[in-house]
């Protein structure tokens, strides 16, 4: 499951909704909004988070984080480490044996540490 399958199945258990009504709400079938949900599916397009904003009825901050789980849940990804230090082609080729068998704490280790160096400034 994708960040932004995870969030659309926690709104619509929130507000009761099935996946075939939302499906049918949205002009989709109930087959791909599952695969969606599930990362089964490439990430959606902005004009079905655009529909499934208006759906929920998102706005402000709320919208914003889900336009933003949409742009990182692409389930299948490619890491192009060409021209950069050999140790990031070794990272990325690591994490893409590695990352099934990590346990939820590694990898909110990982992502902190990762949100840790974009914060920091550059100087």
């Amino acid at each position: 499951m994708t960040p932004f399958g995870d969030r659309m199945r926690k709104l619509r258990a929130e507000r009761g909704v099935t996946l075939k009504d939302m499906a049918e709400a949205l002009g989709v079938s109930s087959a791909y909004l599952s695969a969606l949900e599930h990362g089964k599916r490439g990430r959606p397009g902005w004009h079905l988070i655009q529909r499934i904003l208006a759906y929920f009825n998102i706005i402000w901050d709320e919208a914003d984080e889900v336009v933003r789980l949409a742009r990182i849940s692409h389930p299948r990804i490619t890491i192009d480490t060409s021209g950069l230090n050999p140790k990031a082609t070794e990272l990325a080729n690591r994490l893409a044996d590695d990352i099934g068998k990590l346990d939820p704490a590694t990898l909110d280790e990982l992502l902190s540490t990762l949100g840790r160096k974009r914060q920091r400034p550059r100087g």
